[in-house]
């Protein structure tokens, strides 16, 4: 077989070609009811996911702090601490924790198979953290510092230290096993695609006990006469169009194409109707006549699979994010509070009426949320749904009202959103009203892939306000050209652009024409 150095034309994941070629399809319309099977599937509770590798990141930092803090309570203990045998201990210290980083990492015991419990796991843990002291042993020999460390110290180091490491793992153990049975370490996938080649990725799946995956159901747009009902044990659960709104029910975290790479357009359109989905898309690569380079496929097990999508803000990402939110957002709502007080103080006195105002918006994965900001118009005109968007010297809009909403003052509640309820973030799509319209029609009608914005929380501020595209979206351009730069934050999302985007977010307040 020919090795062809190309990539296949799938590929790479979230590449502005394919985001191009996807809007360029033809529109399709998503069906909003489900099978009795896909909706009993839905209605099973899935608990959150837990990132296999943070997890991994959490339990690396975990030990190399056991191990410093082991290290220094013999110390403590056996020797009477003094500023130079302080810092001698302390070199010595951290450096068996980061060699015992680097062999424990060699010894690949930083995976979720290995924090199962398997014997070889303790096995590898007791040879790699014997082989630090071989080699720290062997370091202070031929550097001649042997007298500058107790003996009793370096050997109670070892026999403890080894009893604390395992006795770590063991509880870890402990908690892996109670979140791989509640499902939490697992990717809860939907396989697309029946018939022969379905049956062959499901039979695989199923046969690796460690693929990380679980398949929770099968979706196919064959009748049941070119596709059965059921495939290798897994029940049809309905057709492309369907696993859209099965996406926004419950958790789905893979979606696996069984259907071979030449059948690039049926893959186009369905990926034209799964690409607003939250969830990583891979295809299926093990009927490929075609044999592209090894760096080309990752893998589900065994599986070789292509990435077509990934998930946007995943895994450390989300953690960041979710520490810049925290951080950052608890220090502005500290500095806002003030004038959020004389801000609550002025509506009060101006009209009769609640401070703030709670609304209801789409949040992430299309869920909806409830946003609290001050309120701005008289509360017997108050417009919850927003059915009707607020324009230039609107009357049901007070006098404070027009001036917090001039300067997006107010906004600044939802800092509450952010740091004490978690549904909304600094920086992201900002977040529209149920019934928010341009034209006549509501913004998923007017703008294609418009629930693409929706793949990752939304936010206070974002790339597009910051561009200009803030205030009244009473045309098609004017929301069209706010999803075109949500959708390039997505795509390039990183701490250092929303760093960007707070700092710039002050000076765009400044330009006031289409806020009122």
């Amino acid at each position: 077989m020919t090795d062809i150095d190309t990539r296949p034309s799938i590929n790479p994941s979230g590449a502005a070609a394919m985001l191009h070629r996807l809007r360029a399809a033809p529109r399709v319309a998503a069906k909003a009811s489900l099978t009795p099977e896909a909706l009993a599937v839905a209605a099973t509770p899935a608990p959150a996911p837990i990132s296999p590798i943070v997890l991994a990141g959490f339990v690396r930092m975990a030990e190399f702090a056991l191990i410093v803090l082991v290290g220094v309570a013999i110390f403590a203990v056996y020797l009477s601490p003094t500023e130079a045998l302080f810092w001698h201990y302390a070199g010595a210290i951290f450096a068996i924790a980061l060699l015992s980083m680097f062999a424990f990492q060699t010894a690949d015991i930083y995976q979720v198979q290995a924090f199962r419990g398997h014997e070889k796991q303790y096995m590898r843990l007791a040879s790699a953290w014997s082989v630090v002291f071989l080699i720290v042993i062997g370091a202070s020999f031929f550097a001649k510092a042997g007298e500058m460390f107790s003996r009793v110290w370096l050997g109670s180091y070892y026999v403890i230290g080894l009893v604390a490491l395992m006795m770590s793992r063991r509880l870890l153990f402990l908690a892996v096993r109670k979140w791989t049975r509640e499902g939490r370490l697992t990717r809860r996938t939907v396989i697309v695609g029946g018939g022969a080649a379905g049956e062959h990725v499901i039979e695989e799946l199923q046969r690796q006990k460690d693929s990380g995956v679980t398949i929770i159901g099968l979706f196919d747009d064959r009748g049941d006469d070119r596709s059965s009902t059921d495939c290798a044990g897994e029940r049809k659960l309905g057709v492309v169009d369907d696993l859209v709104e099965f996406g926004r029910r419950t958790r789905v975290d893979l979606v696996v194409f069984s259907l071979p790479i030449s059948a690039e357009d049926r893959i186009l359109q369905m990926l034209k109707k799964l690409w607003v989905l939250p969830v990583d898309i891979r295809l299926a690569a093990h009927s490929n006549k075609l044999q592209f380079r090894p760096r080309s496929y990752s893998y589900i097990g065994s599986v070789p699979v292509l990435p077509v999508f990934d998930r946007p803000i995943a895994d450390w990402d989300v953690v960041m994010k979710w520490l810049f939110d925290k951080l950052i957002g608890g220090a502005m709502l500290l500095c806002a509070l003030p004038v959020m007080a004389v801000i609550a103080i002025a509506i009060k006195l101006e009209s009769r009426g609640p401070v703030l105002f709670k609304q209801k918006r789409y949040g992430f994965n299309n869920d909806l949320i409830e946003v609290y900001k001050f309120r701005s118009m008289y509360v017997e005109a108050a417009d919850a749904n927003a059915s009707k968007l607020v324009t230039k010297n609107d009357p049901r809009v007070t006098r404070v009202g027009r001036f917090i909403r001039k300067a997006s003052l107010d906004e600044l509640p939802q800092l509450f959103n952010v740091v004490l309820k978690g549904n909304l973030s600094l920086v992201g799509p900002r977040p529209h009203a149920v019934n928010a319209k341009a034209e006549a029609q509501l913004y998923d009608e007017a703008v294609d892939g418009y629930f693409a914005r929706h793949r990752v929380k939304p936010g206070i501020t974002g790339w597009a306000q910051i561009n200009g595209w803030r205030g009244e979206t009473d045309t098609h351009e004017k929301i069209q050209q706010r999803v075109e730069h949500d959708l390039y934050y997505i795509e390039n999302w990183s701490v250092l652009f929303d760093l960007y985007i707070v700092a710039r977010t002050p000076f765009a307040l400044l330009k006031t024409e289409n806020a009122y």
